[in-house]
């Protein structure tokens, strides 16, 4: 029989490798400041509005991943009726490490939510993870798909 200590070691080191790549946060890009220079197709507008918008994470599985982990090493231990019970135990003790350990990595985030009004009265929204120091009523220019602070 191997060493229980082995298994549990490496049943936790696999738990947190896992939930660990379970995350996946979305990326915002930063909104830039342009140089100077015009080109086709660029529209120009005015920052109307700023708000901070939550974003809500979403579990990925940490607590049902640690569930089956704990009751694999739960069920290493013990025979008979202790068996099952540390098989109980380690489920419940993997499900809530599980949990814990995907917590730490999906936090709730903010974005920045962008209003422009462009110079031809059209209003879009844009999503940003960082503004730097744009403020309502800046010039910016969209180009890209990208807002630049002008």
């Amino acid at each position: 029989m191997k060493t229980p200590f082995a298994v549990i070691l490496a049943s936790l080191s696999a738990l947190a490798l896992v939930t660990a790549c379970a995350s996946n946060p979305q990326n915002y890009p930063s909104v830039g400041n342009a140089p100077g220079a015009v080109n086709q197709g660029v529209q120009f507008g005015y920052v109307s509005r700023i708000d901070v918008v939550p974003v809500a994470s979403h579990a990925t599985g940490g607590a049902i991943l640690g569930a089956v982990i704990g009751g694999v090493i739960g069920h290493q231990i013990g025979s008979g009726t202790g068996r099952d019970v540390a098989t109980g135990v380690g489920a419940i003790g993997g499900a809530v490490i599980g949990h814990q350990i995907e917590s730490r990595n999906l936090k709730d985030g903010e974005i920045y939510r962008i209003s422009v009004r462009f110079d031809n009265g059209q209003v879009q929204q844009f999503d940003y993870q960082q503004i730097n120091d744009l403020q309502p009523g800046d010039r910016v220019k969209l180009e890209g798909g990208q807002l630049y602070r002008l």
